[in-house]
């Protein structure tokens, strides 16, 4: 964290000095509230962090999620299990780097890229980051609206609308007690686990091709990479990264490395509970779509479901344990999942705009603003193309969000593993091999199918001869812009140092009279994202 200093004379240098004196004293107060917090039993502290991952978790239960989840299984049966596994293991690493990002700077991750990096290259990182939100929240919306299809028969463009609306009043009762229904709002989704546990449980999928799939890595058949890679998009995405590094921040973390490292381990042990969670829960679905599609006694209307699955036409797989009401409890369910994603999604946006652009406005015109520019390309398909049309709109948004990931990882991965951002606390020599190793795998693998399926479309497509070449002029720098970028977010050096401890410690103690030999300096506590509607203990 840079500070400015000015001259001792000068008007705002005394300013400085008696800001920075308060500080001090503050930091007093707050190392005294420390003694008591980590006297207080591990139990009642690990409490006091619970939230952020159960809140980031939603994202991994979403639509986009169950749509991936029941193509994979209709088009390969087990043989996708591994992407899953992967993938969550890989989004818990991640998930994890972001928490102690914020634990240790006090600041999140949109924050950090507007303050390291120059001016142009935030920008585009900042619209990047824009686009991933609305490529995330392309899912959630037209997922809440199937499920207003499903329960109501509302035309699917009039449930994007309804989607956006209700997602604002949502946000708008925060005040008056929005945590219970959250917490309504996820039981609902966890009432969709149970009914997939309990398909689960009727159709008897061969445990040893389940964990062939889940531990064999294999990708056969048309399709399987692209569906890999969709699978990817929407378990590991990009805003998910922004938000939980903002989530963390409304703790009142203690400022000793003992505090910094119990707040990092609790954070770790939640979010590794919660995605745990996520893990059976989308082994289900893919189980239970793929036993379901590959049976013996599919009726010919089944069949052709399951040739072309979608949100919309899923509901059938439930039939075993609901009979008629089927599609109405998934209805309701596919709801609950779309509406508490939409929630975080919306968070996301505000946090991303907050950091990057640090636009001071009112938070229902920020909601506003947000939810506007999300839902523009949803109600746009949904109005053009229809259900079949929106159907196919989230699986490009998956795809999408798996090329974004690398410019907003890299920066997480970058930052996580600095000393001047992290100080003593940055990523270990191992978590930094592994993490990055994943990392690149994942570049590498979006690269890749991103070349070849162009290159394949446009050699087999039928424009004329004249458009190919022009189509291949447009597309291909632009392929090499993409690896120049993330090259350069790669091998840049870090410039601006953020490390509570080692930049402010010492100026705030001096101007305060102190000798500057204190163990612990507070880690700051953002009373502007305090707010948050979190379960209880949210506030320390």
């Amino acid at each position: 964290m840079e500070i400015e200093r000015e001259a001792p004379g000068s008007e705002r240098g005394r300013s400085w000095r008696a800001s920075a004196a308060q500080d001090a004293q503050d930091g007093k107060k707050f190392e005294d509230g420390d003694e008591t917090l980590v006297k207080e039993p591990a139990w009642k502290r690990f409490l006091s962090h619970v939230g952020p991952g159960f809140m980031v978790s939603l994202a991994y239960l979403d639509p986009g999620n169950l749509e991936t989840d029941l193509q994979a299984g209709a088009n390969h049966r087990y043989e996708l299990l591994w992407v899953i596994l992967i993938g969550l293991v890989f989004a818990l690493i991640i998930q994890s780097l972001a928490a102690n990002l914020g634990v240790v700077t006090g600041k999140h991750l949109a924050e950090i890229c507007k303050s390291e990096y120059p001016k142009p290259v935030m920008i585009c990182l900042w619209l990047l980051a824009e686009v991933a939100v609305i490529a995330a929240d392309i899912p959630e919306v037209i997922g809440t609206a199937f499920a207003f299809y499903l329960l109501f028969r509302i035309p699917v463009w009039i449930g994007v609308l309804i989607t956006g609306s209700s997602t604002l009043l949502l946000l708008g009762l925060q005040r008056y007690g929005v945590r219970k229904l959250e917490f309504l709002i996820s039981m609902l989704v966890f009432v969709m686990a149970a009914c997939f546990f309990g398909e689960l449980s009727i159709v008897k999928p061969p445990a040893k091709e389940v964990l062939k799939g889940l531990f064999i890595p294999k990708l056969k058949g048309n399709g399987a990479t692209g569906d890999a890679i969709a699978l990817l998009g929407a378990l590991v995405m990009p805003h998910n990264l922004f938000l939980h590094s903002a989530l963390v921040l409304s703790r009142k973390t203690p400022s000793s490395v003992r505090g910094i490292k119990d707040a990092c381990r609790f954070f770790l042990y939640e979010s590794g509970f919660a995605l745990f969670v996520a893990l059976l829960i989308n082994i289900a679905v893919i189980s239970v779509s793929g036993t379901v599609c590959f049976g013996e006694n599919l009726s010919a209307e089944d069949i052709d479901k399951c040739s072309d699955l979608s949100l919309d036409n899923s509901s059938f797989l439930l039939k075993n344990v609901l009979g008629r009401s089927s599609s109405i409890v998934y209805g309701v369910a596919l709801l609950a999942s779309g509406q508490s994603s939409t929630i975080t999604g919306t968070y996301a946006g505000q946090y991303i705009m907050q950091g990057f652009l640090d636009i001071k406005m009112k938070t229902w015109l920020r909601n506003l603003m947000t939810r506007c520019i999300a839902i523009a390309p949803s109600l746009v398909v949904s109005i053009i193309g229809g259900s079949n049309g929106a159907g196919r709109l989230i699986i490009i948004a998956s795809m999408i969000l798996s090329f974004e990931l690398p410019f907003a990882l890299i920066p997480l991965l970058k930052f996580s593993s600095s000393s001047s951002k992290m100080g003593p606390h940055k990523n270990s020599i191992y978590v930094i091999v592994f993490s990055w190793t994943l990392g690149l795998m994942l570049i590498g693998i979006n690269v890749y199918f991103l070349s070849t399926s162009f290159m394949g479309w446009l050699i087999n497509s039928s424009l004329p001869t004249y458009a190919k070449v022009l189509v291949g002029i447009v597309v291909c720098p632009l392929m090499l812009v993409y690896l120049v970028a993330v090259v350069y977010l790669t091998f840049r050096k870090d410039t601006v140092v953020t490390f509570v401890a080692d930049s402010c410690k010492a100026d705030a103690e001096k101007a305060a009279g102190g000798s500057g030999e204190e163990d612990d300096e507070p880690v700051p506590y953002r009373e502007d994202l305090a707010d948050i509607p979190l379960p209880a203990h949210s506030r320390g």
